[in-house]
């Protein structure tokens, strides 16, 4: 019987660690999840939970193994229970006849088990087991080797915990899991290819929830690139000096009233070879948005600000999984960080920015900072590397907010290719997408003062069309995520705080998408 320690790392540096050693990030790698899993024909004895999968049936279908005494007494408790084997259904047995278990579980696991509803069962699981229980059994013999996959994978993303500010956290999940398969070389090679993208969401929720005094540019480009190294992924880190004299003044301007200025972030791996050019995924890395001189007056609203950057967090988590599960296509992640501060110095509202096309901007909100950090982004992207198709995200409206509320993502492209791609990555990951039209809204950033303006109404297809400025001919996708990055209490795969929306989007993206335009 083979363990897996779970090879999943913890990039959340102090600044400390950021400043005199960004290299020993690697070897930090034990601090995200302390369980153990492992894959075998024959479990151990005496575990302190036992799991049996059980599929929604007229006949409840247990394990050929149970002695009479213990059918017997499970059949009446699932039928007290009224246990029909619906997914997502648990029965709970104590101390359970002709069993060595000291709890048995059944989990119904319904009429078929797609991804993310094995998912979704893994969570239930990891939700329910206290820190007494620290040997479970999971019998899924019954189950195929990516099914299993799923589910060990749900629980993992469940018991992620952020509690570095805490001065006596309690304890995180500790516990053996041992899973009862029929071919336990095949699940295990499953279940490791879901490791790279559980850590790229773990990643990402470590970058969200940062606050903006502790996680402002620099200290966010420094984690990322230590995070992603140990894939093989070439990082790069643009300094203000190297910002400016690019010419990417719109970048530039939204963090020049703070003592954090803007830099940004490049991220390449390169799976398939030097000459393919890569698709690009620019993701907003707002490290705190405060509005600038248009301060938000909200309260509630500026204090999850920290979550503005959670665009580029779903960015620098999604190479991460790409690389980490050797994906074979070049992908290069962009991620412009700012820290949009008010001061003598801060950009004011109706000031006129020169972004890295040379196009003039006229601020008429330093609130609508997103898509002017973007827009250098996607040039970047587009000129610099030659990038053959560019996804953006980003929380960038509440007018998204308002339309789609929290479910859904808005999505605006005019490439049929990319919109059945990110349809059927937001299906497959369950990060739903729903499309919105970028026309006719023609005139809608036009400025008296300068070529474009960065406000509009409707506010999310301004911000989509202002995007597109800067994507010109390039095949290119807006992702408008606002409202999705922030759990208020746990919920399925999700722990409380950020929840690392977009890493299993765009990493489901990039595959299909490539896959599709490779067939051409």
């Amino acid at each position: 019987m083979k363990a897996i320690t779970t090879l999943l790392t913890a990039s959340i540096l102090t600044l400390s660690m950021l400043a005199t050693a960004p290299a020993k990030a690697a070897s930090a790698w034990q601090d995200y999840l302390q369980t153990t899993i492992s894959f075998a024909e024959q479990a151990p004895t005496n575990p302190d939970v036992m799991v049996v999968f059980v599929p929604e049936a007229e006949t409840l279908q247990l394990p050929s193994r149970f002695s009479t005494d213990a059918r017997n007494q499970v059949s009446r408790v699932a039928d007290v229970a009224e246990f029909t084997g619906k997914s997502g259904q648990v029965v709970e047995l104590i101390a359970p006849a002709g069993l060595d278990a000291k709890r048995l579980w059944l989990m119904g696991t319904g009429t078929e088990i797609e991804a993310t509803k094995a998912e979704e069962l893994g969570a239930t699981i990891a939700a329910k087991l206290s820190d007494k229980m620290t040997t479970v059994v999971l019998n899924a013999n019954g189950l195929d080797a990516q099914q299993v996959a799923h589910i060990a994978h749900g629980m993992d993303l469940r018991n992620y915990r952020f509690d570095r500010y805490k001065k006596e956290p309690k304890p995180r999940p500790n516990y053996a899991v041992t899973w009862q398969v029929t071919d336990a070389k095949a699940t295990e090679q499953a279940y490791a290819q879901t490791q790279p993208l559980a850590h790229g969401v773990f990643v990402a929720r470590d970058i969200i929830n940062l606050p903006g005094s502790d996680g402002y540019p620099k200290a966010i480009a420094e984690l990322a690139k230590a995070a992603a190294e140990p894939y093989g992924i070439k990082a790069t880190i643009l300094t203000p000096e190297q910002v400016k004299e690019l010419g990417m003044g719109s970048l530039y301007g939204v963090s020049q009233g703070s003592q954090h200025k803007a830099h940004m972030l490049i991220l390449e791996w390169q799976g398939a070879g030097n000459d393919e050019a890569p698709i690009a995924l620019v993701g907003k890395g707002n490290t705190f948005d405060t509005g600038g001189y248009n301060l938000k007056t909200s309260g509630g609203s500026i204090l999850r600000m920290q979550t503005d950057k959670a665009g580029g967090a779903a960015v620098i988590g999604a190479v991460m999984a790409l690389a980490g599960q050797k994906a074979d296509v070049n992908v290069a992640g962009v991620v412009p960080l700012s820290h949009n501060l008010i001061s003598g110095s801060a950009t004011l509202p109706g000031d006129v920015l020169i972004a890295g096309d040379g196009t003039r901007i006229e601020v008429t909100s330093t609130d609508a900072e997103g898509r002017l950090i973007l827009a250098d982004g996607i040039w970047y992207a587009r000129e610099k590397l030659s990038a053959r198709a560019i996804a953006d995200i980003a929380t960038l409206t509440g007018s998204k907010v308002g339309a789609l509320g929290t479910e859904y993502s808005a999505v605006f492209t005019p490439d049929e290719t990319i919109l059945n791609a990110i349809k059927a990555a937001g299906d497959e990951t369950a990060e739903h997408v729903w499309q919105l039209p970028l026309g006719p809204y023609d005139g809608i950033i036009d400025s008296w003062l300068a070529d474009i303006k960065n406000t509009g109404s409707p506010g999310a297809q301004a911000g989509a069309r202002f995007l597109q400025h800067f994507a010109q001919d390039t095949p290119w996708v807006h992702i408008d995520m606002a409202g999705n990055a922030y759990s208020e209490s746990a919920k399925g795969i999700h722990p409380a705080g950020g929840n690392g929306y977009g890493v299993r989007l765009l990493t489901e993206w990039v595959k299909q998408y490539d896959a599709a335009t490779s067939a051409d």
